[in-house]
Formats: C-alpha cells, structure tokens, sequence
C-alpha cells in the first residue's frame, strides 16, 4: 500500500509537468506529437536508477559535495542512455537529439534525488522514480496528443480529420505554452490540488 501511495503521488499529486512545474524545456520542446513521448521514458529510465544509486550512496557522500555527486550520478546514467539509444534505437535518438545530455540538468530528476532518494531506501526511491517517471511521460504524451490533434488533425500518426483544418499556432512553441496552461488548470480544477 505504501508504495502504491509513492505510485500515485508521483502520477497526480506531485506530477513534475502539471503541479511542480518543473522539466519545461524539454516538456515545451519535445510534444509536438504524442508519439514523442519517448523523452518521458528516457527521463523515467534516469529517473529510477539514479534515485535507487543515491539512496544507496547517500551515507557515504559528505554535506559538502551533495549536489556535485548526484550530478556526476546522472550524468553517468544519461551518457549510458545516450550510448544505449543511439545504438539500438537510432531513430528515437535522432528524435530527441539535443534533449538527451539536458536530462542531466532537467529539475526533475535532481530535485527528486535531493527532495526523495537521499530521504528513503532503495525501494522506495525506486517506486518514486517510476511514480515521476510515468506522471512526467503522461504528460507528456498527453500535451503532445492534444498538441498534434488541434496542429495537424493526427493522433499518433493516425489521421482524424483533415489537415486543412488544422491550427498551425499549437504545432508552433506558442501553442504548446497554451496547451499546457490549459491542462495546468484542469488538473489543478479536478484534482483539487
């Protein structure tokens, strides 16, 4: 029960995109369509071994080097992800590009290696990571659904009405700023948070 509380909390109540706020470059950047929501799973991937890494090192890294120490974890994990992607999915890794070293400094994950992992054991630090790692790639998913439906006339490549009547301003970057401010609110409004 616990961990299924870590679970949701990381889904809903502390969802990086839609209530911490946090993770906006590559959130605006990458959700031109909800096929796109491979940047979620890459930060999930990040996300869950780091957390799981710190919450083991964290009584053996003094107060002093802290921040520096999980920043060396994560760069490492996301130069092994980079490594992986690029050779097994090379297509993804063209998709995301510039977006894959900036998960090193993406707020997410070093905000929840200080706020969670460096607080909790292993497993809870785990659940917390997929918890995040799955609200933050629904976000995704979703900004980039609603992006490429209103823009194109597509969700997930599939055709849904013609492209003539598609809004160009929510394939641009101003589109996806009112998108997610739209969904902001709703979540905010329904989820009572």
């Amino acid at each position: 029960m616990k961990y299924l509380k870590i679970l949701w909390n990381g889904i809903l109540k502390e969802n990086p995109t839609f209530v911490l706020l946090l993770g906006m470059c590559p959130t605006l950047g990458t959700t031109s369509s909800a096929i796109n929501m491979s940047m979620g799973l890459a930060t999930m991937a990040v996300l869950i071994f780091s957390n799981l890494i710190i919450s083991c090192i964290k009584n053996l890294i003094p107060d002093q080097v802290r921040i520096p120490s999980y920043i060396v974890v994560i760069a490492s994990l996301v130069t092994a992800l980079q490594m992986f992607m690029q050779a097994y999915t090379p297509e993804m890794y063209k998709t995301l590009g510039l977006f894959i070293p900036l998960i090193v400094v993406n707020c997410i994950i070093l905000g929840r290696a200080e706020a969670f992992a460096a607080k909790n054991g292993p497993v809870e630090s785990i659940f917390d990571g997929i918890g995040i790692g799955f609200g933050f790639t629904f976000a995704l998913t979703l900004l980039g659904g609603i992006r490429e439906l209103l823009g194109t006339g597509k969700l997930f490549g599939a055709t849904i009405y013609s492209e003539n009547y598609g809004m160009l301003l929510f394939v641009l970057a101003p589109g996806a700023f009112i998108a997610l401010g739209y969904l902001i609110a709703i979540v905010k409004k329904t989820a009572k948070i």
